[in-house]
C-alpha cells in the first residue's frame, strides 16, 4: 500500500496528521457529511452556531449531550491506536478536526484540537473552563457566575483558537510528511494545513475511501479506511 513511497517514508524525521470525521467512523461515531452523516438530519444553522444556542440553548445542549453519550461509549479503532504507535518511530503530532478526545485515549501526546473538545465546557461570559465527563441534568447547565455554560468547540461563525491555529502551521511548515487521514478537506481554515506543507516540500498522503478536494495534490491516494491502512504503516516501520 504504502510501497511506492516506503524509503521516504522511514526516513521522515517528522510526521503530520490531520485527521477528520471518518478516522472516528468506525468507533461508532457518525461523521458529518457522509451519506449518513449529522448533517443529512440535522440543521447544523440550529445547533451548531452561536445564534442558535441563544435562541435555544436548552435544544442544542440536548444535541450536544447525546453527542457527549455516543462519544464517551466509543473506543479508539485501530487508526487511532496506529497513530500513537508510530510515536515508537518518529515524531508524530496529530492536527485534528475532531472533538471526540480519541487521539489522545489511544495514546498520542501531541494533539491540537483545532475545534474544540466535547468534553470540554466553557462559561459564555466568564473565564470558567473545565473538562466534564459527566452528563447534565440541568439543561441548559449554568456556570457558578450565573451564566450559560457552553461545549468548548468551534461553531459555524466562529475563529479557530488562534494559539493553537498558529501551532498548527508552525507543525505543518516543519514535517517531512502530511498524512490527511478521514477528512474531505471542505472546512476552512483547516484544509489549508497541507498547502503549508506542500510549500515545504513535505509529501502528502491522503487516506479516504472518497476522493477529496485536494485527490490531485497528493503524492499518494489510498483508498479505504484509517483503520485498514494506518496499521500496515506503521508495521512498515516496525519490519525496517
Amino acid at each position: 500500500m504504502f510501497d511506492s513511497i516506503k524509503d521516504q517514508l522511514k526516513k521522515a524525521k517528522k510526521i503530520a496528521f490531520v485527521t477528520g470525521a471518518g478516522i472516528s467512523q468506525e468507533s461508532g461515531i457518525p461523521t458529518f457529511r457522509g451519506n449518513d452523516g449529522l448533517w443529512r438530519n440535522y440543521d447544523p444553522m440550529k445547533l451548531a452556531t452561536i445564534d442558535a444556542f441563544y435562541d435555544n440553548p436548552k435544544l442544542v445542549w440536548e444535541w450536544y449531550n447525546e453527542r457527549r453519550q455516543n462519544i464517551f461509549a466509543a473506543e479508539p479503532n485501530l487508526g487511532h491506536k496506529a497513530i500513537a504507535e508510530l510515536e515508537n518511530f518518529s515524531e508524530v503530532i496529530v492536527l485534528t478536526q475532531n472533538i471526540d478526545g480519541l487521539h489522545q485515549i489511544a495514546g498520542s501526546s501531541k494533539v491540537l484540537e483545532l475545534h474544540g473538545s466535547i468534553v470540554k465546557i466553557k462559561c459564555t461570559v466568564c473565564n470558567y473552563k473545565e473538562e466534564i465527563l459527566t452528563e447534565f441534568s440541568d439543561m441548559p447547565p449554568l456556570c457558578k457566575c450565573g451564566n450559560i455554560l457552553r461545549p468548548d468547540v468551534v461553531w459555524f461563525g466562529e475563529g479557530l483558537p488562534q494559539d493553537v491555529w498558529e501551532e498548527a502551521i508552525i507543525h505543518a511548515n516543519s514535517c517531512d510528511v502530511m498524512i490527511i487521514a478521514g477528512t474531505s478537506l471542505v472546512v476552512s481554515p483547516a484544509n489549508t494545513l497541507p498547502i503549508y506543507a506542500k510549500q515545504n516540500n513535505a509529501i502528502l498522503i491522503e487516506i479516504n475511501p472518497d476522493e477529496t478536494n485536494m485527490t490531485e495534490d497528493m503524492d499518494l491516494s489510498i483508498r479505504t479506511t484509517s483503520a485498514t491502512a494506518l496499521p500496515e504503516l506503521v508495521s512498515m516501520f516496525k519490519n525496517n
